[in-house]
């Protein structure tokens, strides 16, 4: 962690008075582009923390109409745009903050799903983590953090290109690799053919296919270890779930998604945004079982069925099983009941 003056070559985040954020690297004589004019980097460099640096006149034509200025000349902030006077305050970025700035080749998680892969996952100071698919690191960085110096994590990342950008994305941060990172590049099942048994504490798997690596992520997990999978769809999702179930080597799978809104807060007008980041993906977090047991199951209904496809039933088999197929969720005396009330209602109508 970085502390005291700021440094060229760290990455800065600059935000404005209506909220806007730009992350950049300081460099000595650079300077960052914003609609407001030049932030030079040589006024930041060797500051502290929370500071306020005003923008400088950039290199563009003003934004006053050049037709009719007269339009234009109850409106100063027009001109400010062009000659600059534009305020940021100078701050080193939060990771969340980092994770959604930095180069991406490949669709980052978000923090909401980070923040609860770490959580649910149990992922801690000294554990060792296997993770696979890199992407762009976003995952990475913060597993690194979570393990810190004394733990140590090993990503699987098929594509070298990603791997690439999860690297320098996260020799960025750290400002050189850090030390406990293994990365390797290949599919999980013939890398992870050669790691330790039974070696990892957690694994995180977030790639097409979770339920076809169940095998080797099992042989390199530690017993009692944390699964966590991300999985975009539903139809992966039940996929992971069920291949999970059936191996009988992972405890009952558990599945979430997390929803995020934000809120306005201006006095006493309190309102949820409009927008939100609703769903992202899901998470399913299984814990492995020791050699030699299996993984006990809760018995369902014996007349349950939640395979049957009903349009490959006749009308009469549809008639038969939908208690089974659990369309109706009412007891016939419950229905009785109902249908009485109705009655008594509807003969009270004055018709």
């Amino acid at each position: 962690m970085r502390r005291g003056p700021l440094q060229a070559g760290e990455k800065v985040q600059f935000t404005d008075r209506k909220g806007k954020k730009i992350t950049d690297q300081i460099v000595a004589g650079g300077s960052t582009q914003t609609e407001h004019g030049l932030i030079l980097h040589d006024d930041v460099i060797g500051r502290t923390e929370g500071v306020v640096v005003t923008t400088v006149t950039a290199k563009r034509e003003a934004q006053v109409n050049a037709l009719h200025p007269e339009r234009d000349a109850g409106k100063p902030w027009k001109a400010a745009r062009a000659i600059g006077g534009w305020q940021y305050a100078v701050m080193r970025p939060r990771l969340a903050d980092y994770v959604l700035s930095m180069p991406r080749g490949a669709q980052i998680m978000y923090p909401k799903d980070i923040a609860q892969v770490i959580q649910l996952g149990d992922i801690r100071s000294g554990h060792r983590v296997l993770e696979s698919g890199a992407g762009s690191g976003a995952m990475s960085v913060n597993l690194l953090d979570a393990v810190g110096e004394t733990g140590g994590l090993t990503t699987i990342e098929l594509r070298p290109d990603f791997a690439r950008v999860a690297e320098a994305n996260a020799t960025l941060y750290y400002g050189g690799k850090p030390a406990w990172w293994d990365l390797r590049t290949g599919d999980f099942d013939t890398v992870a053919a050669g790691l330790p048994e039974h070696h990892y504490d957690r694994i995180m798997l977030d790639m097409l296919d979770p339920w076809n690596r169940l095998e080797q992520a099992w042989r390199v997990i530690a017993p009692g270890g944390v699964l966590v999978a991300y999985i975009t769809t539903t139809t992966q999702m039940s996929r992971m779930v069920e291949a999970l179930r059936e191996s009988g080597r992972w405890t009952e799978p558990a599945v979430q998604e997390t929803l995020e809104r934000s809120w306005k807060v201006a006095g006493l007008a309190v309102r949820p945004d409009h927008q939100m980041i609703g769903h992202t993906g899901f998470l399913v977090v299984a814990r492995a079982m020791a050699d030699g047991f299996t993984a006990l199951k809760k018995r369902d209904r014996p007349a349950k069925d939640t395979v049957t496809d009903v349009d490959e039933m006749t009308a009469e088999e549809r008639e038969a099983q939908l208690e089974d197929l659990e369309l109706r969720d009412i007891s016939d005396r419950k229905l009785r009941k109902v249908l009485r009330d109705l009655d008594r209602q509807v003969g009270s109508l004055d018709v």
